[in-house]
């Protein structure tokens, strides 16, 4: 593949650097492909990065480090103290503060001739569009498929290479997409999986270090792109297995009939959550198949000594982290073998983390038989939040 243009040509057009800028940057100076006009086409690049998370904090880090002139951040989480075993732009100090503020403190230390962006939103359909246009080049650092393909489709429209990187457990995924002449997203998965089918990772859990791993070669990515040099990872997804240490890439091509950009059929950002059947997943679950009950109430059964069995499907290490009183371990997965460890003439009430493993629980008591059956309506998160304070957070 031959090496990819740089999104700035003229070099009478790109700005130059300062002296503390020369000295900051002379290793990359001394470097035959990038040399000082493509320090200074660094320095003149936009790149847009989505998220402010596992991936988007190695990636960050080292553009900045590197000398890319801007840097945006779309984000609009706070930093929580399950992020910092992962998320390396943020602190112990800054739990609480917004990952935009924390982000752009911890980048202009790094490097403080960078100029950071900052965009506190969450990417929707209606705001895409305008947040990603004015970008070079956008990097993917989402943890969702609603936002991945919403990224994706944007990209498209728009004419901006995409750095994809996905992680989950001891995987991880990179490729460059939304090339001129390469692949998108929906070339290589069309259709989402189905909903609950992927495990978050604060249900799968993830390597702290891999995100640092794929982050990183997105970053490289990004400059390759920027710098016009070398040979990218469009055309081809790079599979990384940190158990075994191995790294594999495999050949993907543009689908001709891909609506994206095949066909080109998707000419707007469409609704995304409807598209990947996840609508509503962040508030409590409310299946018209799977009877609901809201943790105040559950909490009053549970002052009264109502009988009913409640029954946690989370893994065990979660219900060393938080638990609720009177809850019996069961992990989603055993409750095919453990059908016959519950009582089919007594209510059942079964809780997770956020409400969703339990409401697949749930239904597969039903179809197993079992009529009395309820689910704890946003899980263990919506219990601290309604109920007790004091049970932690993950």
């Amino acid at each position: 593949m031959a090496p990819q243009s740089s999104p700035h040509k003229n070099s009478t057009e790109l700005p130059a650097l300062t002296p503390q800028e020369l000295l900051r940057y002379s290793r990359h100076l001394t470097l035959p492909s990038v040399g000082l006009a493509g320090q200074r086409r660094l320095k003149s690049a936009r790149v847009l990065v989505v998220g402010a998370g596992g991936l988007g904090s190695p990636t960050a880090l080292y553009l900045a480090a590197a000398g890319v002139g801007t840097i945006g951040i779309v984000d609009f989480d706070v930093v929580d103290v399950t992020n910092l075993q992962r998320q390396l732009l943020h602190g112990t100090s800054d739990v609480g503060r917004p990952k935009l503020d924390s982000a752009r403190d911890r980048l202009h230390d790094v490097n403080p001739h960078v100029h950071v962006e900052l965009h506190p939103a969450r990417l929707t359909s209606t705001n895409a569009l305008e947040i990603l246009r004015g970008y070079d080049v956008i990097v993917d650092g989402t943890d969702n498929f609603a936002t991945r393909y919403l990224t994706n489709d944007a990209c498209v429209l728009l004419g901006i290479p995409n750095v994809y990187g996905s992680i989950f457990r001891f995987d991880g995924q990179a490729s460059v997409f939304s090339t001129p002449d390469g692949p998108c997203y929906r070339c290589l998965y069309p259709d989402p999986p189905p909903p609950g089918m992927v495990p978050s990772c604060a249900e799968g859990g993830v390597l702290g270090v891999l995100p640092g791993l794929i982050g990183t070669i997105q970053a490289t990515e990004a400059l390759k792109l920027i710098l016009g040099v070398g040979e990218t990872l469009a055309g081809r997804l790079l599979l990384v297995d940190a158990m075994t240490m191995q790294f594999r890439a495999i050949h993907i091509t543009r689908d001709p009939l891909c609506p994206a950009c095949g066909t080109r059929t998707i000419k707007a950002l469409i609704d995304y959550d409807e598209f990947c059947g996840t609508r509503g997943e962040e508030s409590p679950v409310n299946i018209d198949d799977v009877q609901d009950i809201t943790p105040a109430e559950l909490a009053e059964r549970l002052k009264r000594s109502d009988d009913f069995d409640l029954i946690d499907v989370r893994e065990p290490f979660e219900m060393q982290i938080a638990s609720i009183p009177r809850a019996r371990l069961i992990p989603l997965g055993d409750i095919p073998e453990s059908l016959n460890l519950l009582d089919r003439t007594r209510e059942i009430v079964v809780m997770c983390r956020s409400g969703k493993r339990s409401a697949d629980a749930a239904r597969q008591l039903q179809a197993a038989g079992f009529s009395h059956v309820t689910n704890l309506a946003g899980g263990i998160l919506r219990w601290s939040d309604d109920v007790d304070p004091t049970v932690p957070k993950y």
